[in-house]
């Protein structure tokens, strides 16, 4: 059985390796949002840049690919007052080897200069084949063995879109990896060293992404 990945040895090279890692724009750019300017734009390592979706699909029963972001799904906090209530996802086409899944949720069109994280999820058993609507909030069920991180509101795991007032709509990225192996992670780890110790084991990924403007 593969052993879990440890951190402490790792985590100290991130800094050095991050400027040699690989770029990627998440999603393509988004030129026309009012919030950023060229200087901002982000651009983010990607965990296994040359992984692909082998079959990996992810849907949800609430919102289409490149459609409207729900409003189930919006934040209570940061100037907006919605349910803040996390997606019902699906999944098939795990490929065989995966030990684990990731699933995250990212807006790289918050004007912060690095994005931000509003759900990660880790050690999903690779035998599950989704999310339940609400699992990623307080008393919601999450699958056996699976552990969230702290969104960057510092709160541990989902919270909804609440793009600041006049952008153009931003785009919240979930993402699906398969992993070839389990993290071990510890308690305050941020959803960047997630994605660090991602490399060179993700088998497949794939994405769904939706758009939320006001």
């Amino acid at each position: 059985m593969p052993q879990p990945i440890k951190t402490a040895a790792v985590i100290a090279a991130a800094l050095s390796l991050a400027s040699c890692a690989p770029t990627a724009m998440i999603g393509g750019a988004n030129p026309g949002n009012a919030g950023l300017n060229p200087a901002q734009r982000l651009t983010v390592a990607q965990p296994a840049p040359t992984a692909t979706s082998m079959g990996l699909s992810l849907t949800s029963p609430t919102f289409a690919g490149g459609g409207a972001y729900p409003a189930a799904q919006v934040a209570n906090g940061f100037g907006c007052s919605g349910p803040n209530v996390s997606p019902a996802l699906n999944w098939s086409g795990v490929p065989t080897g995966t030990q684990s899944l990731v699933l995250t949720k990212y807006d790289p069109d918050a004007p912060t200069g690095s994005g931000f994280w509003h759900w990660s999820v880790f050690n999903i058993p690779a035998t599950a084949t989704g999310l339940a609507e609400g699992a990623g909030n307080p008393g919601g069920t999450l699958p056996a063995g699976a552990q969230q991180l702290n969104n960057e509101g510092g709160q541990p795991g989902f919270v909804g879109a609440c793009p600041p007032v006049g952008d153009k709509a931003h785009r919240y990225v979930f993402t699906l990896y398969a992993l070839s192996g389990k993290l071990d992670l510890p308690a305050g780890t941020t959803p960047a060293v997630l994605g660090f110790m991602m490399n060179g084991q993700v088998l497949a990924k794939t994405s769904l992404t939706a758009y939320y403007g006001r």
